[in-house]
């Protein structure tokens, strides 16, 4: 396994290929109703493309403004008109709670279980390159909506009171390389915030078995959206296609990317790769904290010791 400051498979995707591609049969959504945070534009409107590919019964696309998921929801049945998804635009901000529990009771009203929860929606500012010089109310808006915004939505969905005994469950976080990022100029509040949620799901997923609830983050890429044309200019990156995090995310959602339960990966790496690595897939077996987050330095054996002496 060799591993560089961007991959840890020889093979680097920038757009969306095979193993990944929602029509192979083994990643169907049939049956399924997935539903989409900040899902009106950019990554999240390619993902609801994607699962709409790979023929989810009903995606319900949520965003803070309602003109936005109506016009994304008119896209889509225009586009997979011959097919038997429907598509539910809901108005909602994942920051105010107020609007999350409304979310979630509607969908109970409409007697709709959700099975598969995209968190897609986050909160990019305050931008500046001084952060003990950010205003705080900004700053804790990162972390009320990266943080408790996302916590409140997954709790939710975990609760559902119309989910069966038994019945399997698909969360995938939609996080962000800047987690690495130490420091992150002019971005700490977002990358600190992401890569709390992250290390808080892959806590959450010590805590609830595969069987229960399949969680999943990752890293979608480098993107030319809506947000960042506000301050890229085009011709700055080679930017990734939408499509490959849009099929990666249906991927994520399927019993093919079981045995990632908890981790942080990125989309870029080549799935068939990273599960014939035999080093791989035993560091995923014996270390707990691998491809988590966590402050790194001791190593489970180290606080072992620390505990036991």
């Amino acid at each position: 396994m060799s591993f560089n400051s961007l991959t840890i498979t020889k093979t680097y995707h920038r757009d969306t290929y095979a193993a990944i591609s929602p029509t192979k049969p083994s990643l169907s959504q049939v049956g399924k109703t997935v539903l989409i945070t900040g899902g009106g534009s950019g990554i999240g409107f390619e993902i609801a493309r994607s699962f709409a590919k790979a023929r989810a019964s009903r995606i319900i696309i949520v965003g803070r403004r309602a003109a936005v998921v109506d016009s994304a929801a008119t896209k889509l049945r225009d586009e997979f008109n011959d097919s038997a998804t429907e598509f539910i635009p809901r108005q909602g901000d994942i920051g105010d709670d107020s609007s999350v529990a409304a979310l979630w009771d509607y969908l109970k009203s409409q007697n709709i279980l959700v099975d598969v929860l995209i968190l897609n929606a986050a909160y990019l500012f305050p931008m500046a390159p001084d952060t003990l010089h950010m205003d705080k109310a900004e700053v804790m808006k990162a972390f009320d909506v990266n943080v408790g915004g996302n916590l409140l939505m997954s709790s939710k969905f975990v609760d559902q009171s119309l989910r069966p005994k038994g019945h399997q469950l698909h969360l995938v976080n939609v996080s962000t390389g800047a987690i690495h990022m130490n420091p992150a100029p002019t971005q700490n509040p977002y990358a600190t915030s992401k890569a709390a949620f992250a290390a808080l799901l892959g806590r959450i997923a010590d805590e609830h078995p595969v069987e229960d609830v399949q969680i999943l983050s990752f890293h979608p890429g480098v993107l030319y959206s809506e947000s960042a044309s506000l301050y890229f200019d085009k011709n700055l990156f080679k930017w990734d296609e939408m499509a490959l995090p849009a099929d990666y995310a249906v991927w994520a959602a399927s019993p093919e990317a079981s045995w990632l339960h908890g981790r942080f990966v990125w989309a870029h790496w080549d799935v068939e790769e990273l599960k014939s690595d035999k080093k791989f897939m035993d560091r995923l077996t014996t270390e707990s904290g691998f491809l988590k987050v966590a402050v790194q330095g001791l190593t489970e054996v180290d606080l072992a010791a620390f505990m036991n002496q």
